[in-house]
């Protein structure tokens, strides 16, 4: 299972964190929250996915950033639409476009689509989404797109009706890894294909603990996670 750290925004904490070797580091580019991006993203090391956050941003503003900071996948955490994603996906996959700069394998760029969660939640919703995403993210439906930093119940995952890969987020942090073990061994964890930290590893939005993460990071792993 994969890890990806969010809400990256000072240089030399996101130096440190990417020392870690996490699988994706999130920029978030929207200029309502506290967390937005608007700096230099260092060299980083090539195992490491550059991955933008948006929320109901213009196509081809998305389309610029990822441009602009060379990202390997994008993150969608508004009410973005299949078509809105079927347009971005072939902007990159179908090469309608020529991006020379863009170095990466076919010109492919990995599309994240967030859904919600509180309570309860309609799984039929995400079938539109199937051919046009990569991988779905479950968050914590709360006032922020993002970074509210609680839970929702993991259990509502054992009704997920796709086979599509997918993000587990919202509230994740030290506290939750005893929980985390216990989700790998549950039959709803079968398409769980990453871990999403975010706010529960800040000192202040945007900027993370490095132990914490670095303890965090070798507790999970340390059970095969």
């Amino acid at each position: 299972m994969k890890l990806k750290i969010c809400g990256m925004k000072y240089k030399e904490n996101l130096e440190a964190v990417a020392e870690l070797q996490p699988d994706y580091l999130g920029f978030i580019f929207y200029e309502k929250s506290e967390r937005n991006f608007d700096g230099h993203i260092p060299n980083l090391p090539k195992s490491i996915k550059k991955t933008g956050v948006f929320v109901n941003e213009a196509l081809d503003v998305v389309i610029e950033k990822i441009k602009e900071f060379n990202l390997q996948a994008v993150q969608l955490h508004g009410k973005e639409s299949p078509e809105y994603c079927d347009k971005l996906r072939k902007y990159f996959h179908d090469k309608l476009v020529s991006v020379p700069q863009l170095k990466r394998k076919n010109n492919t760029l990995e599309i994240i689509k967030v859904f919600s969660i509180k309570d309860k939640f309609n799984f039929d919703v995400l079938e539109p989404y199937e051919t046009v995403c990569d991988y779905f993210l479950f968050d914590t439906k709360g006032k922020l797109p993002g970074g509210n930093g609680y839970t929702f119940d993991w259990a509502l995952l054992k009704d997920y009706s796709s086979t599509k890969p997918y993000f587990l987020s919202g509230g994740i942090g030290l506290r939750e890894v005893e929980n985390i073990h216990k989700f790998q061994k549950s039959s709803a964890s079968k398409f769980c294909y990453a871990i999403d930290v975010n706010s529960r590893f800040e000192i202040e939005p945007g900027l993370k603990n490095i132990k914490e993460l670095e303890k965090f990071k070798t507790q999970v792993t340390s059970s095969d996670f």
